[in-house]
């Protein structure tokens, strides 16, 4: 009896668990069972929400066994739970027309325009769909983009350009330039249905091109202030370190001199990069070049502080190591972060040589009257600005027809290579580079390939000592009296200096104040100094020099006499009638006295 009474019910059970399973199922479509989808058999709910027996059923004890097992309707208070829209819902001209960034799409080989955003209309106005390109997107043809699109079409990669400028007024409301980068990225346009114009209608599916247009003209326009910042701020660098350097050479007599600065190309800072000549007295040259570490103003700066501590100390007539030893404690207290090299060089025209020292820099170059060149040797120590070192002086011949060049690490660094390589370059070019020494700074920066673009400074500083011939020979001699015995030495000073002058054909009073010096000169020498002593007189084509040495180290100065005093005017004569005058200590101990006279021109 069981058996018969369930199994007479078993179609109804089945027709309420599809009813249960079809409510469960997802629609299709979305993957996520529908809420509001009505159920195929739903079954009635009695008032107190329990689920009504179905048309034609016994009530009994069975039906209240299944309720057992029946879920629970929902209440007809609680609104079903609305799901979020998936991607395939979005509309795309919605999300391309709410960017701003500017869209095309176009498809087929002449780019047959398909859709363009708000954005890009803003920008260029309104676009006619179904046209090619060339018609209706003509400023694609004028930014370039057009070729662009032909490859992107062909080989199914997305190409960018960057930066492209877009004129203001082009449409919409734009006062100003824009800049935009551009994208290109190849699509698939699928076929879509009937349209009422056929050309713009896409009826099967075409390979096209999405256009994507970035604005970057916020971007741009900062990096052309940044650039105008630099550009100003290196200018006045350039302007700075200009000025501090000398305007205008001075030539000495017996040296061809030229000198040679170009600045770091657009994108590198300025340098402290540096040279000077200066004229010591009795026909004596001091050359220096250096470089200051670093880059800007600040380095121009102590650049200039230096180069104007340089020309203070020369004045002292140092010794080359001595000159370097005063600015190396200099250079810590202008700047204790900032070190420099230096090349520290005397010519003396009566010794034939080239004094030197140098702190750290690179080795000069001298080119021999033959041709060949070679490297000043050792000594050198370590840059200006370290502290704790001796530094030491060396000497190299510098004779007539000799040449010598001083420069700084641009012309011969370089990033891919050892500098010993630059140097070797700088020698062979040294070596063929003929002509004077302006002419000779330009063909070591041709030859080293120094550009307008060089990403460093460059100083560059050339000296001749060049061999005389004809009638320039006449206008340089030199004359010496070595000085022996006492006081009987001082008459025959004067008559050694007034042959001398007399067979140089001075006029009369430059004859009679060159004896008057001569004379003054060997007077005090014989009273203050000791032997050896030596009279030297040399002219050159602008000037009578006459200079005493001795053993005495003592330098003289320059004193009030009293009435009644029978000594001390004699230097006080010599600064008088002369047009220089000097003193300073001689390398091997003593010291020398010199005075200039300025000869006529004519």
């Amino acid at each position: 009896m069981i058996f018969t009474r369930w199994s007479a019910k078993f179609p109804g059970t089945q027709r309420r668990a599809a009813a249960r399973s079809d409510r469960a199922a997802p629609r299709p479509g979305t993957g996520t069972p529908s809420a509001a989808a009505p159920a195929p058999s739903a079954v009635p709910a009695t008032a107190d929400g329990t689920p009504a027996a179905p048309s034609g059923a016994t009530t009994g004890s069975v039906p209240a066994a299944r309720a057992e097992h029946a879920e629970p309707a929902p209440s007809r208070d609680t609104a079903p739970a609305a799901l979020p829209p998936t991607v395939d819902a979005l509309s795309v001209h919605d999300i391309l027309g709410t960017i701003p960034a500017l869209v095309a799409v176009v498809y087929g080989p002449e780019h047959r325009l398909a859709y363009v955003n708000g954005a890009y209309a803003g920008v260029f106005g309104p676009r006619p769909a179904g046209h090619t390109a060339r018609e209706a997107l003509p400023e694609l043809d004028t930014l370039g983009l057009l070729p662009l699109m032909d490859q992107v079409l062909r080989s199914g990669r997305p190409r960018t350009v960057k930066s492209r400028k877009v004129p203001g007024g082009a449409g919409g409301d734009r006062s100003r330039d824009g800049y935009y980068t551009f994208t290109c990225t190849p699509i698939e346009v699928a076929a879509s249905g009937p349209a009422p114009d056929p050309e713009v209608a896409c009826v099967a599916p075409h390979k096209g091109v999405l256009v994507f247009g970035a604005e970057v003209t916020d971007q741009i326009e900062s990096a052309e202030r940044l650039r105008a910042s630099e550009s100003r701020q290196r200018e006045a660098a350039v302007t700075l370190q200009r000025s501090l350097l000398p305007q205008e050479l001075e030539q000495p007599d017996d040296l061809r001199v030229a000198a040679t600065y170009q600045p770091g190309g657009t994108d590198a800072a300025v340098g402290g990069d540096w040279y000077d000549v200066i004229t010591l007295g009795a026909g004596r040259t001091a050359l220096v070049i250096g470089d200051v570490m670093g880059r800007g103003v600040r380095a121009a700066a102590v650049m200039g502080q230096l180069r104007t501590a340089v020309r203070a100390y020369a004045r002292l007539d140092l010794p080359p190591h001595e000159v370097l030893q005063l600015l190396d404690g200099l250079a810590a207290e202008i700047d204790a972060s900032q070190i420099a090299t230096c090349v520290y060089a005397v010519h003396d025209p009566n010794e034939g040589r080239l004094v030197y020292a140098s702190a750290g820099h690179l080795p000069i170059l001298v080119r021999d009257a033959d041709g060949t060149v070679r490297r000043a040797a050792e000594p050198t120590g370590p840059p200006l600005g370290t502290g704790g070192w001796l530094h030491t002086s060396g000497s190299v011949p510098l004779g007539p027809g000799s040449s010598a060049v001083l420069y700084t690490d641009g012309l011969v660094e370089r990033r891919d290579k050892d500098i010993d390589h630059g140097v070797e370059a700088l020698e062979r070019a040294f070596a063929g580079a003929a002509g004077a020494p302006d002419i000779v700074c330009d063909r070591l920066l041709r030859s080293l390939g120094i550009t307008a673009s060089h990403d460093d400074d460059v100083a560059i500083l050339v000296l001749q000592h060049p061999e005389r011939t004809g009638h320039d020979a006449e206008l340089f001699h030199n004359a010496a009296l070595e000085l022996h015995g006492g006081t009987e030495a001082a008459p025959r000073a004067r008559a050694f200096a007034s042959g001398v002058l007399a067979s140089w054909r001075f006029p009369t009073e430059l004859h009679d104040l060159g004896v008057l010096a001569a004379s003054e000169l060997v007077a005090n020498s014989l009273q203050h100094g000791t032997p050896p002593m030596r009279l030297r007189l040399r002219r050159t084509d602008r000037r009578l020099i006459v200079e005493v040495t001795d053993g005495d180290d003592h330098l003289p100065r320059r004193r009030r006499a009293e009435p009644v005093d029978e000594a001390g005017r004699g230097i006080s004569i010599i600064a008088t009638i002369a047009s220089s005058w000097g003193s300073r200590r001689t390398p091997g101990g003593g010291k020398a006295v010199w005075c200039e006279f300025a000869l006529p021109r004519g």
